[in-house]
């Protein structure tokens, strides 16, 4: 029963390709008043728990179809991220945040028994005013999920469970801002106030199936060192050209260390020279900096897309 009942210029000034300078020191902020704090540095006041006042984690366990083989029911957990202060009366927006190739619900830690940098992220930045409180759903991003076993076809099939079984059990669920009904309903009307994001395969997932599928659905993507087989810049800009919606923002990020680098950058970093549908500063930011594969990386990414999220980003203005 449903409980509701239902970068280019910027970074020009933060930081540059690797040999370059960057334009300021590792803990420098750029700061654009109401909007987002890009950091090139997590902040350490935001991974501190707070004794009172963050937001809790529950675990679901919902019904999703089998689409990689037989289309059989199959029960899948997930957790989720309610916000210090849920209120049924409200209406919440909604993150999904994927998983990479090796993990599963929890590689994010938002887990029911203990802290992660993503839980004390989010409960900082809420506690600080910094944003909006938000919904966080961290599922298994294969298709069935019932074990680790890589395979490809699993995380790219995700996006038919996305849409007609995770989505749906939320939205029944919790308090978010789609008119939920059991006999069907319009994902569209909200798509303002859902995001999808994800580090490493969840990346590609992202882009591939956030954007590349469920744009009439969702509207604000983040990719944390997108690994392959992600869609390039052109592909992307023709899905999203041919599509008929607008991308509200979407946020990239990836160590020049890292050895995915050339596939996350081929798949986001020149897609405003590639499209009209993405504008440096606007509604696309790509950061690069020197790091690895690692949460190091992913958890500044998330710390950064988190305040452009559901808000936006005004870039500094040129001197």
């Amino acid at each position: 029963m449903k409980r509701k009942t239902c970068l280019g210029l910027v970074l020009a000034m933060l930081v540059s390709l690797a040999g370059c300078n960057s334009a300021g020191d590792a803990g420098s902020t750029t700061e654009a008043p109401g909007k987002a704090k890009i950091e090139l540095e997590l902040p350490s006041e935001y991974f501190e728990t707070l004794v009172n006042g963050g937001g809790r984690v529950e675990q679901i366990t919902y019904l999703a179809r089998d689409y990689v083989g037989d289309g059989e029911g199959v029960e899948k957990k997930a957790n989720v991220y309610l916000p210090a202060g849920y209120d049924e009366s409200k209406k919440y927006n909604v993150l999904y945040l994927m998983n990479g190739t090796d993990g599963d619900q929890d590689q994010w830690g938002l887990t029911t028994d203990g802290a992660a940098k993503a839980k004390e992220i989010m409960d900082n930045l809420i506690a600080q005013g910094d944003i909006e409180p938000f919904i966080v759903v961290t599922p298994n991003g294969r298709a069935l999920g019932l074990s680790n076993t890589f395979s490809n076809d699993r995380f790219i099939k995700f996006g038919l469970e996305l849409r007609n079984d995770l989505i749906p059990y939320i939205d029944s669920h919790y308090s978010t801002y789609a008119d939920y009904n059991e006999n069907g309903y319009d994902l569209t009307a909200a798509r303002e106030h859902r995001a999808m994001a994800g580090l490493s395969m969840g990346a590609m997932q992202t882009i591939n199936i956030g954007i590349g599928e469920c744009l009439d659905i969702m509207s604000w993507f983040g990719a944390f060192s997108a690994g392959p087989p992600s869609n390039d810049s052109a592909k992307t800009a023709k899905i999203v050209g041919e599509s008929g919606y607008k991308v509200d923002f979407f946020y990239s990020i990836c160590g020049t260390d890292d050895g995915v680098y050339w596939f996350a950058s081929a798949a986001a970093k020149n897609l405003p020279k590639t499209s009209d549908s993405f504008v440096d500063g606007e509604n696309f930011l790509w950061q690069e900096l020197p790091g690895g594969h690692d949460f190091n990386i992913w958890n500044l990414g998330f710390y950064n897309f988190a305040q452009i999220v559901f808000h936006g980003y005004d870039a500094p203005k040129a001197e």
